[in-house]
């Protein structure tokens, strides 16, 4: 889940999904502490949503409000500057 869906979310269903990923984390260290696990990537992505969920917890409580994302400018790009000095082709 991307950050931009979490932060529409109700504070109700962020507190609840807080609860259901650390039930989660629980369940695959406690696993992951008796047989390997089958995807052991999932235990880093529930770390990573944990953390990102507790953090939109923390904004709204200090009022911190994101401004919506901009339409993103086209890139510039830059023209090399020729090279200096001798060549090594030899």
């Amino acid at each position: 889940m991307r950050a931009d869906d979490m932060r529409a979310l109700s504070d109700d269903e962020v507190t609840s999904r807080i609860a259901e990923l650390e039930r989660e984390r629980f369940n695959l260290r406690f696993k992951a502490g008796t047989q390997p696990l089958d995807d052991p990537l999932r235990l880093r992505a529930v770390r990573k949503d944990l953390a990102r969920l507790k953090t939109i917890v923390r904004e709204r409580a200090l009022g911190m409000t994101r401004p919506a994302p901009a339409a993103a400018a086209p890139p510039t790009t830059k023209k090399k500057a020729p090279a200096r000095g001798r060549r090594s082709g030899r």
